[in-house]
């Protein structure tokens, strides 16, 4: 949908994820988060580039195993699409229903490319709240109708980061300090990669 300007988004993206890992890691050594009880203990002197040739070492490559690699290839990708080809159509046909009813004159006052558009454009996709998947579709069209790649961004961004399931599920299986977190750390990143989109990538 985006084109080569869907490659900073998706840079963004991960920038983000590392940031907030990174201060997350922070937060658990100073103790003002819980420690996240599920770890596999790593052994000392453990080596991924060790045990990724041992791995490569002891796959035998034949047609045999070229056949069952295949087959589990083709089921991930059939249970992939059962799970966010639904979300995919749902985004489509918000996006269509948008492009088609709201006025264009909605998107440029209320979505504009500076601070308050970014916060309402936050605001929108906290209370929409689809997968990430399906607001695709309508964060194009969003960047369509206003121009605004940060605000397409955001609204990509913002279902992730304040999705209440998620900060539930954190809640309750690590618990309320790092949900409380989750989004304080995220958010303020997000909306400062999207103003600087917004300044820079037009």
């Amino acid at each position: 949908l985006f084109g080569l300007k869907g490659i900073p988004i998706v840079l963004a993206a991960i920038i983000t994820a590392i940031n907030t890992g990174f201060i997350f890691m922070f937060l658990e050594k100073k103790g003002l988060i819980e420690k996240n009880k599920n770890i596999v203990q790593v052994p000392l002197g453990y080596s991924i580039k060790n045990d990724f040739y041992q791995r490569a070492k002891s796959y035998k490559f034949n047609l045999n195993s070229l056949s069952r690699d295949i087959q589990g290839v083709a089921k991930g990708l059939v249970m992939l699409a059962q799970m966010v080809l639904g979300w995919i159509l749902l985004g489509m046909l918000i996006a269509s229903l948008a492009g088609a009813f709201i006025p264009t004159h909605f998107f440029h006052k209320f979505m504009s490319p500076n601070l308050s558009g970014l916060l309402v454009t936050l605001g929108l996709a906290t209370v929409i709240e689809v997968c990430s998947e399906g607001t695709s579709p309508l964060a194009f069209e969003i960047y369509r109708q206003t121009g605004a790649l940060g605000n397409s961004f955001v609204f990509l961004m913002a279902g992730v980061v304040t999705d209440y399931t998620e900060i539930g599920l954190l809640w309750s299986n690590v618990g309320r300090k790092v949900a409380l977190w989750m989004p304080l750390v995220a958010v303020p990143q997000v909306l400062l990669l999207g103003l600087i989109f917004n300044l820079f990538l037009k």
